[in-house]
């Protein structure tokens, strides 16, 4: 059935859906919510829960990594951030926090004007390794080329390529473009790449060998895509459709498994509970994180968007600090705005639907009050 409709004399449009527009249903079946189990596998790595730590500068330090890292999660590092811009970027990201509004972005761009550095990369993934912690990092498409081998060489078990969008057939006529087949065929690392908004794009990008898809373009608050360059996605819709690809490309390999990581828009443990209930296996969390004491971003949180050099599109978003990282993710929540105890939340929720596990979880029952 068609999931079209016309917005005019001969143009449709898709209908899409976002969190907000649906829930999860009840079923008939109850469970003790210590007997469920939110653990998720992530390649090699069993993490205690299906969050990621987003790659920007407001959210991931190593410090907020390694912190990540010890509640049983995954802390993902920018590696064209500022920790691999400057030997003590503390002074600048206080800087950033206390900048107008009308001179942040001006200010952001000269900021981040400062090369990359490789000995920086490889000593801010050491410290992490350090820690006895999951060590990844995330470059750009357009980045990675040039810094990929420091990355590998620098030891990470999981390497991250996340773009506002991202595609298996990027055309250039100014440069060779980034074969991403070829690439992860190459590496030794599992890759994880994104981000995608439709089935067909995310079937192109799984047939690249990628570990996990990121479905979205994350931002969430930050971003002003769409109305900068009009571009937006609905992520119930998003990551339903990625999901559909991954079906499909089991079928294709016989059974090969690639991980749905929903990126964007999930900023409230409701957000969480349903992205995985449109079938993610995990969710990137940015601003969620964002909003804690102890991250970098001192109650902003920017992304990549803010400081680009020829179409900025993002903000230095204001974020209310909630409470310690540990708090978001474990609790105890303080109040209903579901800002707090992410896993607590998840975990209630499975219970309240008779899930034992995130990978069962997957197929509640789903409403929408709309149409």
């Amino acid at each position: 059935m068609s999931n079209d409709v016309e917005i005019g004399r001969g143009r449709q449009a898709t209908v899409g859906y976002s969190f907000d527009d649906i829930a999860i249903v009840p079923s008939r079946r109850t469970r003790d919510s210590a007997d469920v189990s939110t653990t998720w596998q992530l390649d090699a790595q069993l993490l205690e829960a299906p969050i990621i730590g987003a790659p920007m500068d407001s959210v991931t330090s190593p410090a907020t990594a390694i912190t990540l890292g010890k509640l049983g999660l995954l802390g993902v590092l920018d590696l064209e951030g500022l920790w691999v811009r400057y030997s003590n970027p503390e002074p600048l990201l206080a800087e950033i926090a206390a900048l107008p509004d009308d001179s942040v972005h001006l200010r952001m761009q000269e900021i981040y004007r400062e090369p990359i550095k490789p000995e920086l990369i490889r000593a801010r993934l050491q410290e992490i390794r350090d820690a006895g912690v999951t060590v990844a990092g995330a470059l750009s498409p357009a980045r990675t080329q040039e810094h990929w081998k420091t990355v590998v060489d620098a030891g990470v078990d999981i390497f991250v390529i996340r773009g506002t969008t991202v595609s298996a057939e990027h055309v250039s006529s100014n440069r060779e473009p980034l074969n991403l087949k070829r690439f992860i065929y190459e590496l030794d690392v599992p890759v994880i790449v994104g981000g995608v908004a439709s089935y067909q794009a995310a079937l192109h990008l799984m047939r690249t060998g990628a570990a996990g898809v990121l479905a979205g373009f994350g931002g969430g608050a930050t971003s002003a895509n769409r109305r900068t360059i009009g571009v937006a996605v609905p992520m119930a819709t998003t990551v339903a459709s990625v999901a559909a690809a991954r079906r499909e490309y089991m079928d294709e390999t016989g059974g090969r498994y690639v991980q749905v990581i929903a990126d964007g828009q999930v900023s409230t443990s409701g957000d969480l509970v349903r992205a995985i209930a449109c079938g993610a296996d995990g969710v990137m969390l940015g601003t969620a994180l964002a909003r804690a004491t102890d991250a970098p971003g001192r109650g902003f949180h920017w992304g990549n968007e803010a400081y680009n050099k020829k179409v900025v599109r993002g903000e230095r978003a204001p974020v209310e600090q909630v409470g310690t990282l540990e708090q978001i993710i474990n609790g105890p929540s303080l109040d209903a705005s579901g800002r707090t105890n992410f896993v607590g939340a998840l975990r209630h929720a499975m219970a309240m639907t008779g899930y034992s596990d995130v990978k069962e979880f997957q197929r509640v029952g789903i409403v929408t009050g709309r149409g």
